[in-house]
């Protein structure tokens, strides 16, 4: 180890003061002051073990020159730097500002120390697969051919990404690629800085969805089935995503949001009707048992709806139609372009219980389309009910008015034994789109889904779909009966994180 000759003045001094026994003795200098010390102690790093050489170290200072005394300030100095260089990297490393990055299942992770800063960014993806059998159909009156088409796509495809800015503001960006076209889901800023007699507030603008529906307000990585319900023909074309302001209060055993919404996040175009249609809806749960493998959850929604000055709701024109898969192509039932909107009212109940490995739940949609210029006024309405049972024995999770999927107890694994989580559910689900002079048509029909949770990330789904009764559709079979046997067999591979 190289030393200086002034720290060498300065430890001969120092070791004078010692007994004549001892040999050597380590020094220590304070970062901060820059004062030696003979002892170890907080903020001092050690300089290194010396020895007591000669009695009189006045006379090593005294031969000292100009030369000699300019090396020593420029070797201090470089010591100097090398110990705030050090003090710098520290604070980098631990400081408040520092960045913790993590990487897991929820994806990749960045977070300052203090916490009032953070990233994520997160995505899914949904491969499917389907198979329609007896859907050699034609148009009603015709003998234009009609059938599913079968084959695979990319459901979704989606990236996200979040954040937070000083702990309260929060943001979600969420873009999805699927049908091989970019489109924006979710776009909002969202402050959880707000308390009223103890009671927390999320106030949320930007591009989100409505607050109407359980089922709606999942996300599709948690849904029990490949595809929403039945009763999702009557909330999808009003009450989904849009521009908006929602305000909510989000406790353990009840959830209270009101919105006022515009149109979707697709550009406005027009100069002539070129006004926006609005809402306000509002959705209520309350659950008066919420134990971790123990719920009882009850919720009410209601929605009202003005179109916009082209007569459209939610940028496009409004009809109501079930398809039987998201790339079948085949409408079973279908109202066509619904005219001469005046208002749109809607109401939604929910109920669900939660029993160890069991669930046990449903909605009912109800509708009122009131219309102007001498147009007949429409009711429609639609329903589900769904049971699951999970063979593993897992519970499926709930939090803050919403249901989430299974969590495997043991991952999927052939080295170490595990066999992840295995789920079997049920849905029967029915709409009626007849009233007045509209004949959309009446359905209903069974799922039975298995679902594989091979993981946090990881699931595989398959859903079989059978048409149960089918009215006033404008698809029949050739010979022209109900197209009322028609199976469809659906499987999914998906990832999200």
């Amino acid at each position: 180890m190289k030393i200086s000759k002034l720290t060498l003045a300065i430890a001969t001094v120092l070791g004078a003061s010692v007994t004549s026994g001892a040999f050597a003795m380590d020094l220590y200098v304070d970062t901060k002051t820059k004062q030696i010390f003979a002892e170890p102690g907080r903020g001092r790093e050690l300089m290194g073990a010396f020895e007591k050489v000669q009695d009189a170290p006045a006379k090593i200072a005294e031969k000292l020159d100009e030369a000699e005394i300019k090396a020593i300030r420029e070797d201090l100095a470089l010591k100097d730097n090398a110990i705030k260089a050090l003090q710098e990297h520290k604070e980098e490393s631990t400081g408040p500002k520092s960045v913790n990055l993590k990487l897991n299942e929820k994806g990749i992770q960045f977070e300052t120390a203090d916490k009032n800063f953070n990233f994520r960014l997160g995505g899914r993806i949904h491969a499917d697969a389907s198979y329609s059998s007896d859907d050699n159909l034609v148009k009603r009156g015709t003998r234009t051919h009609v059938e599913a088409n079968d084959g695979t796509e990319i459901r979704r495809g989606r990236m996200e990404f979040l954040g937070t800015f000083y702990k309260d503001w929060e943001f979600k960006s969420q873009l999805d690629f699927a049908d091989n076209k970019a489109t924006v889901k979710d776009m909002f800023v969202q402050y959880n800085g707000l308390n009223v007699a103890t009671l927390p507030f999320a106030i949320t603008f930007g591009q989100q969805k409505q607050a109407f529906s359980r089922e709606l307000q999942e996300s599709s990585n948690d849904l029990m089935f490949m595809e929403r319900s039945l009763m999702n023909v009557l909330n999808e074309p009003t009450v989904d995503r849009a521009i908006g302001l929602n305000i909510a209060s989000l406790n353990k055993n009840w959830t209270g949001q009101v919105g006022i919404y515009g149109d979707t996040i697709a550009p406005n175009a027009e100069n002539n009707k070129a006004d926006e249609g609005w809402a306000i809806n509002s959705r209520w749960t309350y659950a008066p048992i919420n134990q971790k493998t123990k719920v009882i959850h009850l919720g009410v929604a209601g929605n009202y709806k003005a179109p916009d000055a082209k007569d459209q709701v939610n940028d496009n024109d409004l009809k109501y139609s079930y398809e039987t898969s998201h790339m079948s192509n085949l409408k079973l039932i279908d109202t066509g372009h619904i005219s001469k909107i005046n208002n749109i009212k809607m109401v939604g109940l929910e109920a669900n219980g939660l029993y160890g490995p069991f669930a046990l739940g449903g909605e009912y949609t109800h509708t009122w389309l009131d219309r102007k210029d001498g147009a007949d006024n429409l009711e429609l309405d639609g329903w589900y009910g769904e049971a699951s049972w999970t063979i593993t024995g897992e519970s499926r999770k709930y939090k803050k008015g919403k249901f989430y999927k299974v969590e495997p107890n043991k991952n999927f694994s052939l080295k170490n034994g595990g066999w992840g989580a295995w789920e079997v559910a049920t849905r029967y689900g029915e709409v009626d789109l007849n009233s007045g002079a509209v004949n959309g048509g009446q359905m209903s029909n069974v799922t039975v889904a298995l679902n594989w949770y091979v993981n946090n990330n990881i699931r595989f789904m398959a859903d079989y779909n059978k048409v149960l009764d089918i009215s006033q559709s404008p698809l029949t079979t050739v010979s022209g009966g109900k197209p009322d046997s028609l199976d469809m067999f659906m499987v999914r591979g998906q990832l999200a994180f």
